[in-house]
């Protein structure tokens, strides 16, 4: 047989030889036996030098061996024709197919492919083809098999009465179907095992749909028959495996999109690594013209005029996450991904496109496809030096041969040279390297100079991130990598945050539907994984920044604002593992943290008037009085989720917190009380001379308020009981008009809104309690506690605070209270009464456990009791002893020589003790403490509170402290156990609120 100067096998410059003899001779058997009619075997005889390349292909690739020894003949053919002829041809050939029988077509098409990849596999192997012309090669069957397929399902849609074709003889002209060919099919580069990359549209304008009402239905079907026979695998293999996932939001939207869905989409929340795929995507099949009608409407969104800074930011924030950095990682051989590694294919490509995306706005040169000729472009261009063009195309071309060969060994879409010596030695042949080690120095000097030029590329990109890994969130798919680090980094679900932050990037949050929130949170992603992982639970922390970006409204300012200040963002992860309640304010209330966005939030602490005054400023602007109530909410639930940020940073000091937290709640009663007031006077007049106060009780009294402290109120009147109201709607008496006010107040302070609850209320310590009228006038209240209140009462008086109320009726009302405290009493029924009261409480509340500080033995309560034991024993010959606050009244009892200095410290420093970890406690979680399950930002802040190095040591400090106080209690006041009440009462008669 005579060869033209054409035909492969003469054009052949490279003979492979194998590093397994034996193998390959077995192998060009195996394929011998196969030929039935002898023509392989008269073509070797005939030309040596073909029999010396199959040896050594053969002996290569067992994929290959397979499809030889399928038809040998076909071999033979392919070896003594022009390459690039039989592609023609069999090119022609696909498209020629007519058939009504699918599986004949999936048959026809795939030995096309079968013949293709055999040709193309020889011809670059040989090297009779460089790189390029075998990538070309294997793109144009790619486009020729596809737009066969699409032929007969539209003619099958046609017959099966679902459409209307615009053209007969050519079914693809005018029938709205696009198909998109993305990354390398588009560029003409697909490479040797590739898939294929499609975005798939239909034109609502140009289909010819039956049923318009199911044409999104009628599209999906179809192009799911196109996968079916492109990637379906059968006897005769398969044609191409098809991918469908760059299309916009792949997990929420169909596979086949409506034009005009598609251009919104990308309008309003297209990404900027689709800007880069659409770089190089083509019209492939389909309605053509459709196809660049489209591209050319989506060119705007694809190459911006002004290329700003965000949009930079964020191609710096996607080279980073591919984790192609300045050091980070290694270049290898064994096992390295020729593709996405270290000096890899990713980096010559990014590099080449990242430059085009940033410039192609203003410089259409710069718009074309192929990663080569668009290096030659930007050095035209005077962006990129000759040098560095000649190095990054060389290697180019190099490591597309390695990746080919990869891929050629047996047909699987990899891009990682094998593991072991034996298998890089394989490929090292196939390159035509005489074995590994050369084929090794020449593999590393080439990825060390295009990781060179990358790296000097992004020299100004700010470095966010330390992760030491991928962090890919791309497309519908997951990177390895990226699983990889997230799982090193701490993440026990890595599939489960890589799905989450795809869908942030497509927009499905209000907070990430901009562009510019998304260009934020893409830069802001590395930065918040590490932050998030360096709490106790990184799953539960990344879930609660999850819920928080939900309930956004708008997520531009934040994610700027944490790209910006990475205290702040330290802050929220901080919150999330110290406190997972408030973190759960976060989630439930997004807004609390646009106080955090104020400069001075870290220096200052509001004092009464600034509150005052921000409130006045809030209520001013209501638009109604139900508006007000909403407005107090959210000035509430704001404060005090800053107050509790204060406490985790310290900026406010737990001792503080309990000051803080009473300012707020007295600076909300007091506005809202006016405003209640103001509103009801305006239904029911006012009753002439009346005066109301608002007393605080318990620890809103004593100014020792938590996060989560409820109000202890009373409400005093003095008015004309016989009086009735006037200048309103409707009058009401006396009696009734304070009690109506005083529910009016408690509606205001406790009734949910849309904007949630301010406080729970608690009026029990009112004169008689809940059998009482919920108002008292001050007669009443005096009368009551010169002749039935109760020891407890009085007890509770020690607390009682005026906090609303005119300043005249509000001395009239503190000088009453100061009355009641200073009735004689007989200091054995006094002491009496508080022990049966502990002893009550501590029968149906009173714990075991040491962390419950408020009701253990020795605890808290123990210590209030002692010192209002001491001030109503002592009170009317010491009046100087009395305060609201406990501490403070602990001081005074001590000096005036009514209280042990001794025991004074022991209780002050056990108040401290109690009162701080009580704090943060109340502030990051609900129920009962459990060691052994506290996050570890909270557990450190519980360890700083009481200067221990661990809880366990700081559990035996507690222990230690309860029985101290407990043993000064009982020296004081007396023993506990067996105490009942004096007089022959019993305390379960009306037994104190706890």
């Amino acid at each position: 047989m005579t060869l033209d100067a054409n035909a492969l096998i003469a054009r052949a410059k490279v003979i492979i030889v194998s590093a397994d003899a034996e193998k390959a001779r077995k192998a060009l058997d195996r394929v011998l036996e196969k030929d039935a009619t002898d023509a392989l075997a008269a073509f070797l005889a005939e030309h040596p030098k073909a029999r010396e390349l199959l040896f050594g292909v053969f002996g290569s690739s067992l994929y290959l061996t397979d499809l030889a020894a399928r038809n040998p003949a076909r071999l033979a053919q392919a070896l003594g024709a022009d390459p690039q002829a039989r592609i023609d041809a069999l090119i022609a050939e696909a498209k020629a197919v007519e058939t009504d029988d699918e599986a004949d077509l999936m048959r026809r098409l795939r030995l096309v492919k079968q013949e293709a990849a055999l040709v193309i596999a020889l011809a670059d192997l040989s090297k009779a083809w460089d790189m390029l012309q075998a990538t070309e090669a294997l793109t144009r069957i790619a486009d020729a098999t596809l737009s066969a397929a699409i032929r007969f399902t539209l003619r099958q849609a046609q017959h099966a009465g679902k459409l209307e074709l615009a053209d007969q003889r050519d079914p693809e002209r005018g029938s709205g179907w696009i198909f998109l060919g993305m990354g390398k099919g588009g560029a003409y580069e697909l490479n040797y095992s590739s898939d294929i990359d499609l975005i798939v549209f239909f034109d609502r304008a140009r289909a010819r749909v039956v049923d318009r009402l199911e044409d999104v239905d009628l599209f999906v079907k179809l192009t799911k028959r196109i996968v079916k026979i492109m990637s379906d695998r059968t006897a005769d293999g398969y044609v191409f495996r098809t991918d469908l996932r760059l299309r916009p939001d792949p997990g929420a939207t169909p596979i086949a999109i409506p034009l005009e869905a598609a251009l919104s989409y990308y309008e309003s929340m297209g990404q900027n690594w689709e800007r880069a795929a659409y770089i190089k995507a083509r019209p492939v099949a389909g309605d053509i013209y459709a196809g660049e009608e489209f591209l050319k409407e989506l060119a705007p969104f694809v190459w911006r005029k002004y290329f700003d800074f965000a949009a930079i930011a964020d191609v710096h924030s996607i080279k980073r996450q591919i984790h192609a950095h300045k050091g980070h990682g290694k270049i290898a051989v064994l096992g390295h991904n020729i593709k996405l590694g270290r000096g890899g294919i990713r980096e010559i490509e990014f590099f080449t496109q990242t430059q085009q995306l940033i410039t192609g706005g203003r410089d259409k040169r710069l718009r074309g496809r192929a990663t080569l000729p668009m290096l030659d472009q930007l050095v035209e261009s005077g962006w990129v030096e000759p040098k560095a063009r000649d190095d990054l195309a060389e290697a180019y071309l190099f490591l597309r041969d390695v990746e080919h060969r990869i891929q050629m060994v047996a047909d699987e879409q990899k891009h990682t040279l094998p593991d072991t010596r034996e298998g890089v030695e394989n490929i090292a042949r196939m390159m035509g390297f005489g074995g590994y080690d050369d084929f090794a120095e020449a593999l590393l000097r080439r990825l060390d100079i295009v990781q060179g030029h990358y790296a000097r590329l992004f020299e100004s990109a700010p470095e966010l991130s330390s992760t030491g890994g991928n962090l890919v969130f791309t497309g519908d798919d997951d990177d390895p990598g990226t699983i990889e680090t997230l799982a090193g980094m701490g993440y026990k679900d890595p599939k489960m945050v890589t799905a989450t932050i795809r869908g942030w990037h497509f927009g499905r949050y209000a907070a990430t539907r901009s562009t510019v929130a998304r260009e934020r949170l893409t830069e802001l992603t590395p930065a918040l994984l590490e932050a998030l992982a360096a709490t106790d639970n990184a799953d539960q922390a990344f879930l609660a920044f999850d819920k928080l970006i939900q309930k956004l409204p708008a997520g531009v300012q934040l994610f700027s604002l944490l790209v910006s200040q990475p205290r702040l963002l330290g802050l929220l992860a901080a919150i999330t593992g110290a406190a997972p309640k408030l973190s759960a304010t976060i989630s439930k209330r997004p807004h609390v943290l646009d106080a955090l966005m104020e400069p001075a939030f870290f220096q200052t602490v509001p004092s009464a008037e600034d509150l005052r005054a921000r409130l006045a400023t809030q209520f001013a602007e209501a638009r109604s009085y139900e508006d007000m109530l909403d407005r107090a909410r959210i000035f509430g639930q704001e404060q005090k989720f800053l107050v509790g940020v204060r406490v985790l940073t310290g900026t406010v000091s737990v001792a503080e917190a309990g000051v803080a937290y009473t300012r707020l709640a007295e600076t909300l009663i007091a506005a809202l009380f006016e405003e209640v007031s103001r509103e009801f006077e305006r239904i029911h007049g006012r009753i002439e001379g009346g005066a109301a106060a608002v007393v605080a009780m318990g620890k809103l009294g004593g100014r020792e308020m938590t996060a989560a402290s409820d109000l202890d109120l009373m409400l005093l009147y003095d008015a004309d009981p016989m009086a009735e109201s006037a200048g309103g709607e409707r009058s009401l008496s006396t009696a009734n008009y304070y009690s109506r006010l005083t529910q009016r107040l408690i509606t205001a302070l406790s009734a949910p809104t849309a904007e949630g609850l301010l406080y729970e209320t608690d009026f029990r310590l009112r004169p008689s309690g809940n059998k009482g009228p919920i108002a008292s006038s001050l007669k009443s209240f005096e009368l009551y506690q010169a002749d039935e209140a109760w020891t407890w009462e009085h007890m509770a008086l020690t607390r009682a605070r005026v906090i609303a109320a005119p300043a005249e009726f509000k001395g009239r009302v503190a000088a009453a209270i100061r009355t009641a405290m200073m009735l004689p009493r007989s200091p054995e029924k006094l002491k009496t009464d508080i022990l049966a009261m502990r002893r009550l409480i501590e029968k149906e509340k009173g714990s075991a456990n040491p962390w419950e500080v408020k009701q253990v033995a020795g605890g808290l309560i123990d210590i209030e009791f002692l010192a209002q034991y001491l001030m109503l024993l002592h009170g009317g010959a010491h009046p100087e002893i009395y305060s609201t606050t406990t501490p403070d009244a602990l001081e005074r009892l001590r000096g005036a020589g009514l209280l042990d200095s001794g025991a004074a410290e022991a209780l002050l420093n056990a108040y401290r003790l109690y009162q701080g970890l009580m704090q943060l406690l109340r502030l990051a979680i609900d129920g009962a403490f459990n060691p052994r399950e506290a996050p570890r930002g909270l557990a450190e802040l519980l360890l700083r509170v009481g200067d221990s190095p661990d809880l366990s040591h700081l559990e035996a400090l507690l222990t230690e402290t309860e029985k101290r106080t407990r043993e000064v209690f009982v020296a004081v006041v007396g023993p506990v156990k067996g105490a009942e009440l004096s007089g022959g009462r019993e305390l379960s008669e009306r037994p104190p609120p706890a």
